[in-house]
């Protein structure tokens, strides 16, 4: 599951170390914080992804739903109304 861009994935890890350095006072290697990081794509990016893949579903529907109303409001009155 490494599907990040290469500049991706070092930024993160560079951010994973920095975070370890800052708010835990230790430091991490480049292979620890790279293992990290794998363990969190593998276990969390699922959940990250599936939540993804609904807000998408959420817009689509809400963008349908809109077009739907924006095609409805073209229709034209019917009936002998003309004269008036």
């Amino acid at each position: 599951m490494n599907k990040m861009k290469k500049e991706d994935r070092e930024q993160v890890i560079a951010a994973i170390q920095e975070y370890f350095e800052l708010e835990r006072g230790e430091q991490l290697g480049s292979i620890a914080a790279e293992q990290l990081l794998d363990f969190f794509m593998k276990e969390l990016g699922p959940f990250m992804y599936n939540q993804g893949i609904r807000d998408a579903k959420g817009l689509v529907e809400e963008k349908v739903m809109n077009l739907d109303e924006d095609i409805l409001a073209l229709e034209r009155p019917v009936g002998r109304n003309f004269y008036r």
